[in-house]
């Protein structure tokens, strides 16, 4: 796919498709503009406010993906970055490796984010174990959790939103 068959429009965010495309053209397309809306210097006011562009990114594996949304004092994005890869079912999330990587940016919060290749967003007694470990070490360097959103193709779940942190 190339860039020319996208050409910005009058109004801001809109778009003229000046040449045919494929879907998977289309769906190429919605994935740089998803990222695009995680990059750097993009301030998240609300979690919510991520989560199509996180569905989008990751309802498609087959596998769990376990990844983090590093955040500055201001809750712009310093990085989105994918730490943990697993099966169908599971990922092992090393609470260690997570906050070896939120020192190493120097974040001051965090947005936790795996999805559920089944589909399913609803929040698991393992997720909810794993995030409470990853709260109290991050939280031990001033690190906060803003929230973590559970992706699946039927929607995203925030635990912020269901009480869980």
């Amino acid at each position: 796919m190339t860039h020319a068959k996208l050409k910005a429009g009058e109004v801001a965010g809109t778009y003229h498709v000046t040449s045919p495309v494929t879907e998977t053209d289309i769906i190429t397309m919605a994935k740089r503009f998803a990222r695009r809306k995680l990059a750097k210097g993009r301030k998240i006011t609300q979690p919510s406010q991520a989560f199509e562009h996180l569905q989008l990114l990751l309802q498609d594996y087959v596998y769990e993906v376990f990844s983090v949304l590093f955040l500055d004092s201001q809750h712009r994005v310093i990085r989105f970055e994918e730490l943990f890869r697993g099966t169908i079912d599971a990922a092992s999330v090393y609470p260690r490796e997570v906050l070896k990587a939120a020192l190493a940016y120097n974040a001051a919060a965090v947005i936790l984010v795996h999805n559920h290749p089944s589909g399913d967003p609803e929040p698991s007694d393992a997720d909810r174990r794993i995030t409470e470990r990853l709260k109290e070490a991050l939280t031990l360097m001033d690190i906060r959790v803003i929230d973590h959103v559970v992706v699946g193709s039927d929607g995203c779940t925030s635990f912020a939103e269901m009480g869980y942190l």
